[in-house]
């Protein structure tokens, strides 16, 4: 037992969870934490703005599985953070927040930077508390772990004054031991329920999403659809849990196969604006919804049977109780559906006219991954296309912002993933309005060594809005959408980076090369020809 400081007991505490970096961005109310860190062999790694320390925490626990964890000063080094915060509660991601605060003693009495943080964050947490002593510092945290886990993941906001991380305690860890999150397998009634349902079903279907990730028993979906023969369509992070060539697995039918399906079922995902918040679906179906959170079920329509359960745990049971599926004439069904749709996209995907068009630009992306890499989407339009194009597999890691569309992830969900695994390449599937908030951040990428590559699908516009606004108002109303052909890769070249402007197809591949070789953070600015490909799509 040994008196060591609160900074101490924070890196104590985090080191005995698994945490091996930290992300922040320096305040005068933290800088023990960091001291700390230096003990326990922790990484700190710093951004140039809060919310990118925010979105790293949040990119860490999606690669990894477990939470990530930034720090930040007090006053506008947490509402800065704020935007992250809400990003990662919106798409279930547990990361734990610590933000500092002045002194205890000083409070209200306007210290530098003071404010009522735990209002502020207690909406878009799971947990929002102020520590209260020194002594219980590795307690607190030891909570957090456990909160930002448990059932629907989230983040959690710890203050911690700057008199506690001063101050000295012992350094005894807690008596209560790190654990997994428990999750939760389906009323085996219920589960008895939906087998029968599937049994019974002609045309089923089933949706996949993000809670998957968090699953004991991910990889109960690949056996799942193995033995079932359906549709399956994976969003979220559950994209890449079956082969692209999987009969099952389906990218560019679901309108189709929700028109015609009788029984949906529907894992880890809300009926919300992706789903027309649950009118998408065949009103004559029944439909089935699992979710971690009791609170999702029927929310937005009317649902056959709710299971309030774990995704993979779910998926295994079901398998247990039907054993196998046949239902080929349906399968055959929704497979012409979606070869249709797949075939008019080749056409673009194999086109060598020039400026590339994005179909192109994403395939050429598409043909240098390889297993374990990693692709971040952030952006609007060019982001969503990439998202039908590249052919991902498990342990291969798609992540985009989720249903809150935060623009700016980028940087930070890189950084984390590069970070948490070495040996992957790390690609920003880019649009030139995104790299807008967070460019600079290629500085501290250069600077801490921290090598991915940015492509920018740059067609002067913020198009997913855009192409919207000019059918509605027309071209000469159409204000506050338009961007130039900047030339971004020059930022990155000058923050010492690599940089490459393509405007030919031929170039494209050599360009990309060029960038993943160069052992530098890169970005390939890639002017891009207009698309309908995503024309029709809504942006709200």
């Amino acid at each position: 037992m040994t008196q060591v400081h609160g900074g101490r007991l924070v890196a104590k505490a985090l080191a005995r969870h698994g945490t091996t970096h930290l992300f922040t961005l320096c305040g005068g109310h933290i800088q023990a934490i960091y001291d700390g860190c230096l003990d326990e062999g922790i990484r700190v790694v710093d951004t140039r703005h809060e919310q990118t320390a925010g979105h790293a925490a949040d990119g860490y626990a999606r690669v990894t599985g477990k939470p990530g964890v930034c720090a930040v000063t007090a006053g506008p080094g947490v509402t800065d953070v704020v935007t992250a915060v809400a990003n990662a509660q919106r798409a279930g991601i547990p990361m734990i927040v610590i933000g500092g605060a002045g002194p205890r003693a000083l409070a209200d009495m306007g210290s530098l930077q003071d404010m009522n943080h735990l209002d502020l964050m207690r909406s878009i947490t799971k947990w929002s508390v102020s520590v209260p002593s020194t002594d219980r510092i590795q307690e607190y945290l030891d909570s957090a772990f456990r909160i930002a886990q448990a059932n629907v993941p989230g983040p959690v906001f710890l203050e911690l004054p700057l008199d506690l991380l001063m101050s000295w305690a012992d350094d005894d860890a807690p008596a209560t031991e790190p654990m997994a999150p428990a999750r939760p397998a389906g009323d085996p009634a219920a589960i008895a329920r939906v087998a029968d349902l599937l049994r019974a079903a002609e045309r089923p279907m089933f949706i996949v999403g993000t809670q998957l990730r968090w699953s004991p028993k991910r990889e109960a979906l690949r056996a799942f659809a193995d033995a079932i023969e359906a549709p399956f369509y994976l969003n979220g992070m559950a994209r890449g849990g079956l082969p692209y060539a999987h009969p099952g697995l389906m990218t560019r039918s679901r309108r189709f196969a929700l028109g015609q399906t009788d029984l949906c079922v529907v894992l880890g995902t809300p009926f919300d604006f992706r789903l027309e918040y649950g009118r998408a679906v065949n009103p004559g179906a029944k439909v089935v919804q699992v979710d971690l959170d009791a609170n999702e079920l029927g929310r937005n329509r009317r649902i056959d049977v709710a299971v309030d359960g774990d995704s993979g745990l779910v998926l295994d049971q079901l398998l247990a109780a039907v054993g196998e599926k046949k239902a080929g004439a349906w399968l055959a069904a929704v497979r012409a559906s979606e070869d249709k749709s797949r075939g008019k996209m080749a056409a673009e995907i194999a086109s060598d006219a020039s400026p590339p068009n994005p179909l192109r630009v994403c395939a050429e992306i598409g043909r240098r991954l390889g297993p374990g890499d990693i692709v971040v989407g952030d952006g609007g339009d060019f982001v969503a296309t990439a998202a039908y194009v590249l052919q991902l597999e498990w342990p291969q890691v798609w992540m985009d912002p989720g249903p809150l569309g935060t623009l700016g992830v980028g940087p930070g969900y890189a950084m984390a993933a590069k970070l948490a695994r070495p040996d992957a390449r790390v690609v920003i599937v880019y649009g030139d309005g995104s790299f807008g908030l967070h460019g600079l951040e290629f500085e501290a990428m250069v600077r801490q060594n921290i090598p991915v590559v940015a492509v920018i699908g740059n067609d002067a516009g913020w198009t997913q809005i855009r192409r919207g606004q000019v059918e509605l108002y027309g071209e000469e109303r159409a204000v506050a959408t338009a961007l130039d052909y900047t030339r971004y890769d020059k930022v990155v070249e000058a923050l010492g980076g690599f940089g490459a402007w393509v405007e030919r197809a031929e170039d494209l591949g050599p360009a990309l090369d060029a960038a993943f070789a160069s052992g530098k953070p890169a970005c390939v600015n890639v002017k891009i020809a207009r698309s309908d490909f995503r024309k029709g799509s809504i942006s709200v």
